[in-house]
């Protein structure tokens, strides 16, 4: 019986597999009907701990960034989108583990610490809720948190035209042209003497990241605003 509740399981193999019919799914039909076109990609496929750090402009921007590499990436996501218990399950299967809006959830925070030092991927947005326009946003320390704490680098994303496609109140997508740019990777916040950082160090790197993002904005920006995408075979917008 245990066996059969670990195959069930959303860490087992039939979370695995809804986790690759959805991530086939985004890939086959929403890369195709946004026409989603991607640079720096390459950079998210090492096997080892690693943070993608986003711009947050809409709710798809996090199943169509996760989405451009093989791995089952890890999502931050407000408890509400756990219940009923099915719709539960189905977030957990395809790596999303909750978080209580509006208060520092520190077991939150532990188990997304915990799973880079285990190795896995993390998607952390460091605006944390959505932004009306290209503009960077408030950048908060968390993401400076998980890195010194769990040694991985971050790798900065920006993201233009999800706004567009599904903007904040929508109930459902539109098409729009979707670029996505993936930037150098940062190392992890360090003291100055290279040792442990403090938080004026965490405080400095993020604004180091905030630039890092604006660059990649403005470059996804540009690349979704290229002409003639229409006729492009999809293996030349997302080798």
């Amino acid at each position: 019986m245990s066996g059969l509740k670990g195959l069930l399981d959303a860490d087992g193999f039939a979370g695995i597999q809804t986790w690759k019919a959805t991530r086939g799914f985004i890939r086959i039909v929403l890369y195709r009907m946004f026409r989603v076109r991607a640079r720096g990609q390459e950079r998210m496929r090492a096997d080892s701990a690693m943070i993608y750090a986003p711009v947050h402009r809409s709710h798809l921007d996090g199943p169509l960034i996760g989405s451009l590499t093989h791995r089952r990436v890890r999502y931050l996501g407000k408890e509400e989108l756990f219940r009923p218990k099915p719709l539960g399950w189905f977030m957990r299967s395809i790596g999303t583990f909750p978080v209580r809006r509006g208060e520092a959830d520190l077991d939150a925070m532990r188990s997304a610490l915990q799973l880079l030092r285990d190795g896995e991927a993390m998607l952390v947005f460091p605006e944390g809720t959505r932004q009306p326009s290209d503009d960077i946003g408030p950048i908060f320390d968390g993401t400076a948190w998980l890195a010194a704490k769990s040694g991985a680098p971050v790798l900065p994303v920006g993201v233009a035209g999800t706004r567009e496609a599904m903007p904040s109140g929508a109930k459902f997508p539109k098409r729009a042209q979707v670029a996505i740019v993936v930037g150098e990777p940062l190392a992890p916040p360090t003291g100055t003497d290279g040792g442990r950082a403090r938080r004026a160090d965490m405080t400095a790197w993020t604004q180091t990241l905030r630039v890092a993002l604006g660059d990649c904005q403005q470059r996804a920006r540009s690349l979704a605003n290229e002409p003639g995408r229409r006729g492009t075979p999809m293996r030349k917008l997302v080798p």
